[in-house]
């Protein structure tokens, strides 16, 4: 599999070259942004399918979570409220 292509820059010089950033990354490129030397951020291309995908996997680990709570015998009702006093 070939790997994309990517460039990496620090922080200050992103800011200052963003739309030339977006257009590299718009074709296809990641940008990692460094701070210190140390990375920070990566910029990627859009994939909508990605981003469906996530919300998919954590609605699921979610609702699994979910499975294994038990309040103890306590009703939710009365929890909401003390947090409130």
């Amino acid at each position: 599999m070939i790997q994309p292509k990517h460039m990496t820059l620090g922080a200050f010089e992103a800011k200052n070259r963003l739309s030339e950033l977006l257009e590299r990354v718009s074709s296809g490129e990641s940008v990692i942004i460094t701070r210190h030397g140390k990375p920070i951020a990566r910029l990627v291309p859009y994939d909508e399918r990605i981003e469906r995908e996530n919300v998919r996997a954590a609605v699921a680990g979610l609702r699994k979570l979910r499975k294994g709570m038990r309040l103890g015998g306590l009703k939710l009702r009365d929890l909401i409220d003390e947090g409130r006093a």
